[in-house]
């Protein structure tokens, strides 16, 4: 038997999603530094926590979710097709990316990178993928771990160049944003590994397995999609020259379960009304804090929450805890941001004046609209425009999907939607619109929702968005 410090010790780990789960021993050697751990105190779902109160879940467990899935479908696309040539290298690469591909997070997920840094730095392109490339490097670097992965067998730098391209998709060229360079950590032959953990090409991969999972368990949602399914039927075929991961044909109202999931954790959830209040609370305390607030980073140099994304040390505190960090601080700079944050705790929240959706995109900016609703009254308004879709915009993602048959399991098909069901979505994108009124008293509410009402009633809405042309050519097989 291995025993704890041998090179083949595989550590168990108990997940209320995926049982008993088994994680390479360079995995478990990455989860336990500093900078993983940070990912304890950062909400999986940021404010969803104020408005459901099971979605205590954080990006730790998810990100063992994610590394476990990723390792379990490369696994039994191996196991299913040796001729692949899938290797322990490839494995253990796909693995490490799953586990590390959320260590860029800021506090509260999401409201971090969407709402707080287009606020205090607006001409910023800085994304949370972008930070996690940066994380990596740092936690490699600082606990000296390049010489354990040597040990695991990973062949240095290419593999790391593999778990960052898993990760974040192609290098851009710095001379031409728009060009896209060919990927340095694995050949052609191997692009299909690229579509484990962060698949652009139709948006299904294990990241979205692990958190429809788990956010469905944590909010008491019902989950359609079946992960297992997927995996245990996925195979590899050659699509226009090209491997893709593809499933087979009988697991096509699976896949529109997917985004259908994806879409309703959207409306029921993501985008609640009041968890996006919550969020924009926290982001106007977060702005006004910012200044104030300092971490000291790499060379002892201070920064405040907006300039830390730079410094990975200092980033490295930044969690959760930013939001404690302001309310209990006797600081005067800080009164404005504490006093948002006790509305918090104490529900006294903006209140929502009105939400629609919308089939055509609104051609207004959210403070244009909040400006117009506010009028002579000047009523303290907030807007938000929210774009839903089934992840591809306008696009049917089935499109993008191959499938194969039982009796040709190495050609790859399409499926037309008429032949899974009638009852499929026509229309894969509209925008929902939401109006809060920062002033809660009953007068400013009337008046904030009579305008609401008003203005609505101008816009030209397509509540029910335009079906297929009938001369639209049929979609054809591919073979």
């Amino acid at each position: 038997m291995a025993r704890p410090n041998d090179p083949g010790f595989n550590k168990v780990f108990n997940d209320p999603i995926h049982g008993h789960i088994e994680l390479h021993p360079l995995l478990v050697k990455i989860i336990d530094t500093p900078q993983f751990q940070r990912l304890r105190n950062i909400k999986q779902l940021g404010g969803a926590y104020y408005v459901f109160p099971g979605a205590s879940h954080n990006r730790f467990e998810h990100s063992i979710g994610v590394g476990y899935l990723a390792g379990k479908l490369a696994k039994t696309l191996r196991k299913n097709q040796p001729e692949l040539n899938i290797d322990d290298r490839d494995v253990l690469c796909v693995q490490i990316a799953g586990l590390c591909h959320d260590l860029g997070h800021g506090p509260f997920s999401h409201l971090f990178d969407g709402m707080f840094i287009p606020k205090v730095l607006p001409a910023s392109k800085w994304t949370h993928e972008e930070a996690s490339l940066k994380m990596l490097n740092h936690l490699i670097a600082v606990n000296k771990l390049e010489p354990v992965m040597k040990v695991y067998k990973l062949e240095l730098p290419v593999d790391l160049y593999f778990i960052q391209e898993l990760i974040f998709g192609k290098r851009i060229d710095p001379h031409d944003p728009k060009k896209k360079l060919e990927y340095r950590g694995r050949n052609p032959e191997k692009y299909f590994l690229y579509e484990i953990v962060s698949n652009k090409r139709n948006r299904i991969d294990v990241d979205k397995f692990d958190y429809f999972a788990r956010d469905c368990h944590h909010l008491g949602i019902k989950n359609n999609f079946d992960h297992d399914r997927f995996i245990k039927f996925a195979r590899v075929c050659e699509v226009d020259g090209r491997r893709q991961i593809c499933t087979r044909e009988q697991e096509v109202g699976n896949v529109y379960d997917f985004f259908h999931t994806r879409n309703s954790l959207h409306r029921r959830a993501y985008q609640h009304k009041v968890k996006n209040i919550v969020e924009i609370m926290i982001t106007e305390a977060f702005v006004l804090a910012d200044q104030h607030l300092n971490f000291k980073g790499a060379g002892g140099n201070i920064f405040t929450m907006s300039t830390a994304i730079g410094d990975m040390v200092a980033y490295t505190k930044l969690t959760d805890n930013v939001f404690e960090l302001i309310l209990f601080s006797t600081s005067m700079a800080l009164a404005g941001a504490r006093e948002i944050l006790t509305k918090i705790l104490h529900r006294r929240l903006y209140k929502c004046v009105g939400q629609f959706y919308s089939a055509n995109e609104i051609n207004e900016t959210e403070e244009a609209i909040s400006m117009q609703l506010a009028g002579d009254e000047e009523i303290n308004l907030t807007s938000k425009i929210i774009k839903m879709d089934y992840g591809m915009g306008t696009e049917n993602p089935i499109d993008h999907v191959r499938f194969y048959s039982k009796r040709a399991p190495h050609r790859a098909i399409m499926i037309p939607p008429g032949q899974v069901s009638t009852l499929i979505p026509g229309h894969f994108q509209e925008w929902l619109i939401q109006v809060f009124c920062k002033e809660t008293d009953e007068g400013s509410l009337i008046t904030a929702r009579e305008r609401f009402e008003l203005w609505r009633n101008t816009l030209n809405l397509d509540v029910n968005p335009p079906e297929l042309e009938a001369n639209e050519p049929p979609i054809q097989l591919e073979f």
